[in-house]
């Protein structure tokens, strides 16, 4: 059989886009923050992780233009052969203060930080057990890693121990959690966690992607429920609320010194360029100096919870700005999706099967650079759409 035959099959999206329905790969003019434009239309971006709307800030776009000047386009090395600048241990050396760790690592890319560091550490008899809706990255580094997979359901404490209990008392176990689930807007429960872990020996790990900045004023999921000692691991990347591109892995010295030396994505790749470095530091500058960012983001963010779930649309568990709408299945989310693009609000589709059946949601989120005057049209829109397509 030829290997190409699965790409001549591929069909679903051809119908998609035949049918006037596809919403990915919108090539935009202009992502200006708060509005985007698409083919001449202004939109008002409510689909972006751009969380504290840094990535138009003067001093985060002036860090990377000096930077290129500084160090030019690219470190073209591994970060364990000549790629290593004196920018990046700066960078690790405040991210880790910042998050409350011994020491931190920088990787190129967030997948690459999970990719890295869940296959340097969970061994071939080792477990790593993951809440189900974990991010894609988590399930690919526990691949990588050939250790054995177990997953409980979504913020179930009592699946979680029962998937503990089961497994050998002497094998190794890394517990991986989001700490801001992306997709729904929740939180993990790590005040409920941390003892089930302590109770089996297993040790933990937050991917706090979409918490950092976000939650905890700005300091990550962990400082928000107090427990940022007890987490073992923070991981998080720079193409949220650090307005750049990268991540990083941060904990106790010694386990940090272990990924370092044998985390593959880092060996084996470029490291990360200078401009993004020095956005990334600039703007973790700007979460510890002006925490009235982060204020804004939050009030931004409880306004919308409260006006999308007035107007009559399920918005699940969402405690956060990254607000969901629950809808159930692929034509709906698409109805709404198209109606609120024509009504100038871009938002991002999530069906099946990037999402269980039943589950079909639209994807929204807000910036802390949002007005009152944008949000308000938001939920103008949301209110004219969803009676037209029927779901309020």
């Amino acid at each position: 059989m030829d290997i190409f035959q699965k790409c001549y099959e591929y069909d679903m999206i051809k119908k998609m886009i035949a049918e006037g329905h596809y919403p990915y790969f919108l090539p935009l003019s202009e992502n200006e923050g708060t509005v985007a434009e698409y083919k001449g239309k202004k939109l008002i971006m409510c689909g972006s992780n751009n969380y504290l709307g840094l990535t138009t800030h003067p001093k985060v776009r002036e860090a990377a233009i000096a930077a290129i000047h500084q160090y030019g386009t690219s470190c073209t090395g591994s970060r364990f052969l000549n790629g290593s600048l004196e920018l990046h241990e700066t960078l690790e050396h405040e991210i880790a203060e910042f998050v409350g760790k011994e020491a931190a690592l920088v990787f190129s890319t967030g997948m690459q930080t999970n990719l890295g560091t869940i296959s340097a550490l969970v061994g071939r008899n080792d477990y790593a057990i993951l809440d189900k809706d974990s991010h894609a990255s988590i399930y690919d580094g526990v691949k990588l890693s050939y250790g054995k997979l177990e997953r409980f359901a979504h913020n179930d404490m009592e699946h979680l121990e029962k998937v503990l209990s089961s497994l050998p008392e002497e094998a190794g176990k890394l517990i991986i959690v989001d700490g801001l689930f992306s997709m729904e807007g929740d939180l993990a429960p790590l005040d409920k966690i941390i003892p089930i872990a302590r109770k089996y020996g297993a040790r933990l790990m937050v991917d706090d992607a979409h918490g950092i900045g976000v939650t905890g004023n700005g300091h990550g999921t962990a400082a928000q429920f107090g427990l940022t000692k007890e987490v073992d691991l923070i991981m998080s990347t720079f193409s949220k609320s650090f307005a750049s591109l990268g991540g990083f892995i941060s904990g106790d010295e010694e386990i940090v010194h272990y990924i370092k030396h044998n985390a593959r994505s880092m060996i084996f790749s470029a490291s990360i360029q200078p401009a993004s470095a020095a956005a990334a530091l600039a703007a973790l500058r700007i979460m510890r100096e002006e925490p009235e960012w982060n204020q804004r983001l939050i009030k931004n963010g409880n306004k919308m919870r409260k006006g999308l779930s007035e107007l009559g649309f399920n918005i699940g568990n969402s405690v956060t700005p990254v607000v969901p709408i629950l809808i159930g299945n692929n034509e709906q989310t698409f109805e709404m999706a198209s109606g609120l693009f024509e009504r100038g609000v871009f938002v991002n589709s999530v069906i099946s099967p990037a999402t269980p059946p039943g589950r079909q949601l639209l994807r929204t989120s807000y910036m802390a650079t949002h007005t009152d005057e944008q949000l308000d049209q938001v939920l103008d829109a949301f209110e004219y759409v969803g009676k037209k397509v029927g779901l309020i």
